[in-house]
This record gives structure tokens, C-alpha cells and sequence, in this order.
């Protein structure tokens, strides 16, 4: 009977855990919006319990995650697909052709699938301030030939890379423009604005072109291919879970140009959470019940110190995971540097190697190193993905400050060590770790430093801690959000640094300056 009871209750446990969807997005609001959308759907249309992971990294971080199973749902573009996704190089402009064809790729690859668009066709346009148009007279993208080094562009990252991007872009229209600058997309906004660069990429729907009424310059070329978006499900979660796919349908096409640029207009501009404009939009749309809108219980206070104080307990959670991200990783840096420093003391052609490997993963740029943890088996998005990176990062200080510091004890002092009957542990552990001391601990406080400030970015692949309030700050065009993190993180840096400074003073060997 215990044994039927057990059964019954490890079916139970199964059956609950496969009751969670997770829905992910990039980091740019439009897509937080459409994967608050897609959440809020499910949890007022099916038993599902759903799990957000809103604001991931770019393209590839949330395709890998859908793909190895981290996400279940997540929105794209049907031209990010095509070229970025399936690198296919035939060109397509015909919207539905575009669609199928990555929907049976998708299925037949990856066994994903594409539901029906939400309607809008959000592509990539180019757009210049009002009085450079002007200027120039610039209409469509082909002007730009002619005034090819007179303006100063500024692209987003993935734009300055994708070959749907400006690489493509510049041989299709035959320009060059090899001033050419790479920014985060929200900040490219403020940049335009402010007279520092001319020309920027943008989403045709984004809010931003309506507040600071910009010319978009039209594609004569059609060289953009379509940008439908649409939700990409996992066919498994589909499978078990067919009321998904009827939830998910109903917002297939209720979603024009004009609407999505007015709630990205709402939300990065007039400051209204994302909960509460996708709720309004799908009550006005009679796509959910009016008790179901979801607001915020407290309305954001004005003034920096006054958002603060009112975010108090969500920034000390914040700061709390923050500081596990941080020293877990420090510590099990400290765990593996401090041995590894010391083995190549003793074996010298073992030294430049180890050395050398450490300095190439710190050259790694961070959000690539976070990012390649993802499809790892056992880490995939999150903390585990998190940790790993940044102990990867704080190994080389550590590692060098101990073969440093080991290596430049005094040679006669360990011979008259020696000389006094000590063993090679006791050696280790009596004279040359306390006079390395304080070099030891400078990698450590290093280390420190640095895993306080890439944990920021562990916000891209969903680990949370202070990298959050930044990330969503950007996107948002939100100064005062991107201060609620920036700050707390800056000021955890100094106190862990002072903090580790204070056990260096009590470890060193009195007498030692």
C-alpha cells in the first residue's frame, strides 16, 4: 500500500512539473510586450502555470534556449528566421512564402514550430533626423549613396552583423560609410536625438520614431524581407498541451503597424508597465476578462530617490542574488586558482600554458561567454550558466597572483628553510602562501571586482541581480531604472573590495607592508 501511495504521489509530482510553460523574449520592448501577451493568454485560457523569462539576449540566446528546451515559447520575426536562424541566401520579400518556408524548416529541424503572426510587419528601416533629410534630400535609402562619408551612422549591434544588416545592406545600395558605429539599439535613440550620430537602424514600429519624429527612408530595393512576428513553440510542449496552441491562435492577426508602435509608444515613452498596456490592449480586444488585467498595486513614484525607496525590497533581492552570483563564483575561482597557482610553481612548462589559456577566456567578450553556457548539458539559462562564466572570468587573476606571488618569495629564505628540516608541505604552508599573502589576495580582490560587474550581465540569459533593473532601463530609455542597478552594483564592488581588503590585513603575516 506505501509503495502504491509513493507511486501515486511521484505521478503527481510528475504531472504538476509538466503543468509549467516558460515564455521568453529578447531584450528590446516590443518583445517583452509580445511575450507578456503570449503569458496572459495562457494563464486566463488554460490550467497552465506560466513561468516568464523576459529581457533574454539577442537572436541566438533565445533561439538556443527554445531549442535545447529552456524556453518552451518565445516571439520572432519571420526575416530573423529565414536569413539569421536558417542562413538561407535567397532572397524573399513575399510574406507568406517567407513564413512557410521557415515554419517547415523549423519543424522538420528543430521541431519548433511557428503559430499564426500577431499581424504587424515590423522590418528594419534606416531613419535620419528631420533636418538631415532635409539637408540632403533623402527619401529613400539609395540617397544615401550620394552623401556616402558626409554623415555619421549608428547601428545596433546585431545590425552592424547580421546579413540582413547593414554588411548586406552596404552591398545591395553600394554604399560604405566606414564610420560606421555600433551601439545598443535604445541608446542609438538618444545619440540621434542629441546630434552625435545621423543615421540609425530601426523597427518600424518602434515607439521612439513617433517621440522624436524621425524620417524613416524608404527601401527602394527591397532589400528588407519580411518581419512578421509570430510565436515559436516547441512542438513537444504542443503535443501535451494542444490548448496552448488554441490560446495562442487567438491572437493571430489583431495586431496591426499602428497598434504595436502605439503600445511601444506607451510603454518607452509614457512609462506604463508592460502588464498593465497588454492587459488594456486585450481587454479593449475582448481577448481577456476585464477581472483578469493585471496593474501594478503601486504606482511609480517620481524622482529618483523616491522610485528608490519604493523599490527598496525588490532592489535588496535583487542585491542579494547579485552577491550569490558574484562570490559563489569567486569562490569556487578561489577553490580551483589557488591549487592550479601553486601546481605550476612547482612544474614550470606547466606555467605558461595554464597561464595563457586563463588570459584567452578573459578575452572572451562576457555576454558571448554567458551566452555559450547556454546549450551546455546541466546549465542552459539561469544562474547555473551564470556562475560558470563568471568563475571562468576570475580564474586568471588568481591563478597569476599566486604563481606571482609563490615565485617571488626570497630563494634564501626557502634554503634556510630547507636547511631547518621543513618538508616541501610545510614549506608551502609555513613560509611561501604567508608571504604571498597580500599578491594572492590582490587577484582575489581582482577577481572581485570583475565578477561584481559582468554579473550585471547575467540579466541577458535570466539570472537575475542587478544587471536587470539595467538591461530593462535601456530598453525602456528609463535613466532612473538604469541607475537603480547601476548604482547598488557599483557601490557592492567597494564594499567587497573593502571587505576583502580587511581579511588580507588579518591573513598577512605581521610586519609585512
Amino acid at each position: 500500500m506505501k509503495r502504491i501511495l509513493l507511486l501515486l504521489i511521484m505521478l503527481c509530482q510528475m504531472a504538476m512539473a509538466q503543468e509549467t510553460v516558460t515564455i521568453g523574449s529578447k531584450t528590446f520592448a516590443e518583445s517583452r510586450i509580445l511575450g507578456e501577451m503570449m503569458a496572459q493568454m495562457l494563464e486566463a485560457h488554460t490550467e497552465l502555470k506560466v513561468v516568464r523569462r523576459l529581457g533574454l539576449g539577442g537572436t541566438m540566446v533565445c533561439f538556443e534556449s527554445v531549442k535545447s528546451g529552456q524556453l518552451d515559447i518565445y516571439p520572432e520575426y519571420t526575416g530573423t528566421g529565414y536569413v539569421t536562424i536558417l542562413k538561407i541566401k535567397k532572397k524573399s520579400n513575399d510574406p507568406l512564402q517567407t513564413y512557410l518556408r521557415v515554419k517547415r524548416s523549423y519543424e522538420k529541424r528543430f521541431d519548433l514550430t511557428w503559430l499564426s503572426p500577431f499581424g504587424f510587419n515590423n522590418t528594419y528601416v534606416l531613419a535620419v533626423r528631420q533636418e538631415v533629410a532635409k539637408r540632403y534630400s533623402l527619401s529613400s535609402i539609395s540617397d544615401l549613396k550620394n552623401i556616402d562619408g558626409k554623415i555619421k551612422p549608428g547601428v545596433s549591434h546585431e545590425f552592424l552583423n547580421r546579413p540582413d544588416g547593414f554588411p548586406g545592406l552596404r552591398d545591395a545600395y553600394g554604399f560604405h560609410f566606414p564610420n560606421v558605429t555600433g551601439m545598443e539599439h535604445g541608446l542609438a535613440y538618444q545619440a540621434i536625438a542629441s546630434g552625435k550620430i545621423d543615421l540609425i537602424d530601426a523597427f518600424s514600429t518602434d515607439g521612439e520614431l513617433l517621440r522624436y519624429k524621425l524620417h524613416p527612408l524608404r527601401d527602394d530595393r527591397q532589400f528588407f524581407p519580411p518581419y512578421y512576428a509570430c510565436p515559436v513553440v516547441r512542438q513537444e510542449l504542443l503535443r501535451a498541451h494542444p490548448e496552448v496552441r488554441t490560446a495562442l491562435e487567438r491572437l493571430g492577426f489583431v495586431i496591426d503597424d499602428q497598434t504595436m508602435q502605439r503600445l511601444n509608444y506607451s510603454v518607452q515613452e509614457e512609462k506604463v508597465p508592460i502588464a498593465e498596456a497588454v492587459s488594456r490592449f486585450l481587454q479593449n480586444n475582448d481577448l481577456i476578462e476585464k477581472t483578469q488585467i493585471a496593474e501594478d498595486d503601486e504606482e511609480r513614484q517620481d524622482g529618483f530617490f523616491a522610485m528608490m525607496w519604493q523599490r527598496r525590497l525588490k532592489t535588496l533581492s535583487l542585491t542579494r542574488r547579485h552577491i550569490y552570483l558574484a562570490m559563489a563564483s569567486l569562490f569556487l575561482a578561489i577553490g580551483f586558482g589557488v591549487p592550479v597557482g601553486i601546481l605550476i610553481t612547482r612544474y614550470d612548462s606547466l606555467a605558461q600554458p595554464v597561464l595563457t589559456i586563463s588570459g584567452i577566456i578573459q578575452t572572451i567578450p562576457s555576454i558571448a561567454l554567458l551566452a555559450f553556457m547556454i546549450p551546455v548539458p546541466g546549465l542552459g539559462l539561469g544562474v547555473k550558466s551564470a556562475i560558470c562564466a563568471l568563475f571562468l572570468y576570475a580564474l586568471l587573476p588568481i591563478i597569476r597572483n599566486t604563481y606571482t606571488g609563490i615565485q617571488e618569495v626570497d630563494a634564501q629564505l626557502l634554503e634556510a628553510a630547507r636547511g631547518m628540516g621543513l618538508t616541501d608541505r610545510q614549506l608551502l604552508t609555513i613560509v611561501e602562501l604567508p608571504l604571498a599573502t597580500r599578491t594572492i589576495m590582490a587577484g582575489i580582490r581582482t577577481s572581485a571586482v570583475i565578477n561584481v560587474g559582468v554579473a550585471t550581465l547575467a540579466a541577458f540569459i535570466g539570472a537575475g541581480g542587478l544587471g536587470d533593473p539595467i538591461v530593462t532601463g535601456l530598453q525602456l530609455n528609463d535613466t532612473d531604472l538604469i541607475l537603480a542597478g547601476a548604482i547598488p552594483a557599483a557601490l557592492l564592488a567597494i564594499v567587497v573590495d573593502q571587505l576583502l581588503g580587511l581579511i588580507e590585513r588579518i591573513l598577512a603575516p605581521k610586519g609585512m607592508e
